[in-house]
């Protein structure tokens, strides 16, 4: 089995030091879990689950509602959503070992009947057409290159009057070689559109309703502050990883910070619906 490119990001190598972190307060690796405990380590976005929170307010999730969840992760969005709403979540990864400790980490939580994990590409995977009242996506469509496929399997994918809650990188300005490589080995950058380009490719796959909502103004001090913390915790983090992991990760925070920081990055919370 290849592995795939993105792991040349930090953030997806070592997946499994959840199991750290719950060590450190206690968790055995075969113990039951709760969504509320698991919740401190299994959300890879910004501003946790606030921003999971918020896409249920805004996309109308509810016990009624079959979600769509892209790039799911570790699942942490997909159970919070499951748990706080009684909804269906589809969750669809492409990376082998985050599907798998993702589903092993629903069934401890008692959620398998709520979440079903998919290991897929989202690009090829045969999506139900019009089953999901809602998509759900953080901090993963700039992952993926092709974006006339990926909106059109989104739309496809959706009920009419189903919503899209997506949480995304775009850029503000050009890159200088040294950022663009940045972008492409730690972040896995293969998509960054300018705001107006973005806004297009939506209009163009037959989404109405859409709302650009530029988020750079909060997620940067966000990052600067995640530095921030990690750093004054180094101590405390390495005994529950060790060096390598924790510095790892510094790395990867640092450069998100520095991108967020050069002001030609940015982030958008991104709504829209299928007419």
């Amino acid at each position: 089995m290849s592995t795939p490119a993105i792991k040349s990001m930090n953030l997806y190598s070592e997946v499994d030091r959840i199991h750290n972190d719950l060590a450190a307060i206690g968790i055995g690796p075969d113990d039951s879990l709760t969504v509320d405990v698991l919740s401190q380590f299994d959300q890879f976005h910004y501003f946790g689950t606030d921003a999971v929170d918020e896409a249920i307010a805004e996309a109308g999730i509810n016990a009624k509602s079959r979600v769509l969840d892209i790039g799911s992760g570790l699942g942490g969005p997909a159970r919070y959503l499951a748990e706080h709403t009684g909804c269906h979540v589809t969750a669809i990864e492409l990376q082998f070992d985050l599907n798998a400790l993702a589903e092993s980490l629903t069934e401890r939580c008692g959620l398998s009947a709520k979440v079903e994990h998919v290991q897929a590409d989202v690009l090829t995977h045969q999506i139900e057409p019009q089953s999901y009242d809602a998509m759900v996506s953080w901090l993963c469509f700039y992952h993926i290159a092709d974006h006339q496929t990926l909106l059109s399997q989104v739309y496809k994918a959706l009920k009419p009057g189903g919503r899209l809650y997506v949480e995304d990188l775009f850029r503000h300005g050009e890159f200088d070689e040294d950022e663009q490589a940045h972008l492409s080995q730690m972040l896995y950058a293969q998509y960054l559109p300018y705001r107006e380009t973005y806004v297009a490719d939506l209009q163009g796959a037959g989404f109405a309703e859409i709302d650009f909502n530029d988020r750079t103004k909060t997620w940067r001090p966000y990052v600067a502050e995640r530095v921030a913390a990690w750093t004054a915790r180094r101590g405390e983090l390495v005994a529950v990883h060790g060096e390598a992991i924790v510095d790892s990760l510094a790395a990867f925070y640092h450069t998100v910070s520095l991108l967020f920081e050069s002001g030609k990055l940015g982030g958008v919370r991104l709504l829209a619906t299928k007419p």
